[in-house]
């Protein structure tokens, strides 16, 4: 499963419905450090799929989330679950560090 693009009016079906946690990426064409960690959450939403769906939201196109989730810096990983917003971190950080994240908030990857 790879990266789910999100915007202002999918937000509410795409993240708040959804049936699993939703990682979302607040960032924007021009900011380097979302640049860098995009392969990772790639590899993540690949490694994790059915556990975490990981959601890309871009703040220039996509405005009203981030203004309403106050999104002052980028990238700004928001973890969602059951419609409310989880756990935060702002800045980008390595792959190992966000399934470390992650972990600690309680998604496990899919045991067959």
């Amino acid at each position: 499963m790879s990266t789910v693009k999100v915007t202002d009016e999918s937000f509410e079906r795409d993240v708040l419905q959804s049936g699993t946690p939703v990682l979302v990426d607040f960032w924007a064409e021009w900011c380097g450090p979302c640049k860098q960690i995009a392969p990772a959450l790639d590899q993540i939403s690949e490694e994790l799929a059915g556990a975490v769906t990981i959601a890309k939201v871009n703040i220039e196109e996509s405005p009203t989330i981030p203004s309403r989730y106050g999104v002052r810096g980028i990238p700004t990983l928001m973890l969602f679950r059951d419609g409310q917003m989880a756990s935060m971190k702002v800045g980008a950080m390595p792959k190992q560090k966000i399934l470390e994240w992650l972990q600690e908030t309680g998604v496990q990857a899919q045991t067959a």
